[in-house]
């Protein structure tokens, strides 16, 4: 099989197989940090702070109705990973076309249920009433982008899982700069208000599926599209969904949490959402060496077991956990000291900066707990047991944390409640996954037969 732009994960030096597959997917999502953030650093700026208040408030709802199709990307990947790892050209073929084909039926239903339920959705948040008109401009004009969207993360998914996390780098490069030019003018020169901040992210996003669409129809022959075999497997449908809707749950779950959580800190009023939505910006260059070492042990833990090399699927499993968690914590002690500057860059508001410094400064020594379920929730996922972490999921970070915020606010109403239910969860999340993975031996061959 060629691996012209593609790694085949299951040869060669194990650190440096991860760390070169993993480094352009660092690259790659500090682009799309930028990318998201970008809209609110030039909004803050330019519109001021109830502009911000709308944009941040519709992150956590976009995330919970976008992070579900994100999860079946994740899903299929893992399915492609493994043939690819196996060298089944024919069942790789299939499955990167099913993922397609579904994915197209993913953003349309999307665009329809985003662009419908905006206005219910955010009014069931309590999003402040000042904030409101704005956050459903926002949240409809971007949802209407949402085939772009969805295709995007399928696409990537499908590179990723042969290997080439290159050209996506590349691509978010492209489609990020295109972004905030945008954005600058737009905003910052035509004074268009927040919808035009949605369109920009919309223009910029289509830019990088036309890209990806590119690179997989000159892709390797192995796994290149042809338009002609689009079309639905069901045989392939199921196992991607087996693996994909346990990823995606997951991640609804997390948003369904965070969308609660929102709802609370809107209580507390502009000020508070406008400082914490910051926040929610800076902590997400956390999730850059998480999400990079997560995704690619996903991957490579897949490619190996589809080939049959469970201990070096466990000495990778080792090696990313390791760095993932000692990362994550160094990027965590940084953001405690540096923060008010770092909110400084979205809003120079006093209230706006007191209250992302003082989420900032109760979540960020615990970093390293949030990258060991994230890199443990990975691991499963690529061994075939994705729904564990969804289980996992639902009980510590959706029910657990409701029911803590849900009965502690009402005797204790103050902000930093809602800021101790993150470390919280994280902390038991981490307990329960040691136990399952010492328990379970997830990477042993008896479970790959």
């Amino acid at each position: 099989m060629s691996t012209t732009s593609s790694t085949l994960m299951t040869e060669g030096v194990i650190w440096k197989r991860i760390v070169t597959f993993a480094f352009p997917l660092f690259w790659g999502n500090l682009f799309q940090q930028l990318y998201n953030t970008a809209d609110s650093v030039i909004v803050g700026n330019f519109l001021g702070d109830a502009a911000l208040a709308a944009v941040s408030s519709s992150g956590s709802l976009i995330f919970l109705m976008v992070g579900f199709f994100n999860g079946i990307a994740i899903g299929a990947g893992v399915v492609i990973a493994r043939y690819f790892g196996a060298r089944d050209v024919p069942n790789l073929q299939k499955s990167i076309h099913t993922t397609i084909a579904f994915g197209l039926i993913c953003g349309c239903a999307l665009t329809v249920v985003g662009v419908l339920a905006a206005p219910q959705i955010l009014v069931w948040m309590g999003t402040p009433s000042a904030v409101l008109p704005n956050s459903i401009t926002y949240f409809r004009i971007y949802f209407s982008g949402s085939l772009a969207f969805v295709m995007y993360n399928f696409f990537v998914g499908i590179l990723q899982s042969v290997g080439d996390s290159r050209h996506p780098l590349i691509y978010l490069i492209i489609s990020s700069g295109v972004n905030i030019v945008l954005d600058l003018v737009l905003i910052g020169i035509f004074h268009y208000g927040v919808g035009a901040a949605a369109l920009a992210t919309i223009i910029s996003q289509f830019i990088s599926v036309f890209l990806c669409l590119h690179q997989l129809l000159h892709s390797p022959e192995e796994f290149r599209l042809s338009f002609q075999e689009i079309r639905l497997d069901k045989n392939t449908l199921r196992q991607i969904l087996s693996n994909g809707l346990p990823a995606g749950f997951q991640n609804s779950i997390i948003s369904v949490a965070n969308v609660f959580v929102q709802a609370n800190i809107n209580q507390f009023g502009q000020m508070a959402v406008a400082g914490c939505g910051a926040y929610s910006k800076v902590q997400g260059f956390v999730f850059l060496p998480i999400t990079c070492f997560s995704m690619a042990l996903t991957t490579f833990i897949s490619q190996n077991l589809g080939a049959g090399k469970y201990d070096r699927a466990k000495k990778g499993a080792a090696f990313g956990v390791g760095c993932t968690v000692v990362g994550a914590e160094i990027i965590g002690v940084l953001i405690y000291f540096l923060v008010p500057v770092l909110i400084t860059i979205f809003n120079s508001t006093p209230q706006v900066i007191a209250f992302g410094t003082s989420q900032a400064r109760t979540e960020t020594f615990f970093f390293f707990l949030l990258a060991f379920s994230h890199c443990m929730a990975g691991i499963l996922r690529g061994a075939g047991k994705s729904t564990v972490p969804m289980v996992v999921m639902l009980i510590f970070w959706c029910i657990v944390r409701i029911g803590y915020i849900s009965i502690l606010i009402r005797y204790i109403p103050v902000i930093n409640v809602i800021f101790w239910a993150y470390p919280l969860t994280w902390t038991l999340s981490s307990l329960v996954f040691i136990l399952y993975y010492r328990k379970s031996k997830p990477l042993e061959p008896r479970f790959h037969s």
